[in-house]
């Protein structure tokens, strides 16, 4: 991800423009997603944010501000691991197509693509062939990352 200082700029901005404020708290939980090169739990964010600030959190509070950041659209919550990664698009300016994630089952390494809209399509019309709605569009994918099949050989 771009830098962080740049990322949580335009947080705030994208916060402002919804009414909403990125306190400082909420600053530093979407730090550690930025900086992370894996998804990350509560708990794990809680480590970070007493490791890098000195600062105690607790479980209610960050998960609160991931409901917040999650609202805001600059995380993701990934329902396959029950971890959290920042959104890869924050600094851009339009809306996003749905978001698609390989998650690594080694390492927790995970990528952020983009569905295509015509398989997007392709999808919900199957849904709704055999009476369903789609409550979120969504994809998660267990995978194993380039970097991990190159240690296993």
């Amino acid at each position: 991800m771009q830098n962080l200082k740049q990322v949580i700029a335009q947080a705030e901005k994208h916060c402002r423009n919804n009414g909403s404020r990125l306190t400082l708290k909420r600053q530093r939980v979407l730090s550690g997603l930025v900086l992370s090169k894996r998804a990350l739990s509560a708990y794990e964010l809680i480590d970070f944010c007493k490791k890098e600030f000195g600062e105690t959190l607790q479980p209610m509070s960050i998960y609160r501000i991931l409901e917040f950041l999650k609202d805001q659209e600059l995380v993701h919550k990934l329902d396959l691991v029950n971890k959290y990664v920042a959104c890869e698009h924050i600094n851009c300016n339009y809306k996003h197509l749905v978001s698609q994630f390989l998650i690594c089952v080694k390492c927790q390494k995970v990528k952020e693509i983009h569905i295509e809209k015509s398989v997007m399509t392709g999808l919900q019309r199957n849904v709704e062939k055999v009476g369903f709605c789609l409550d979120s569009p969504q994809l998660e994918m267990n995978c194993i990352c380039d970097a991990c099949i190159s240690s296993q050989a």
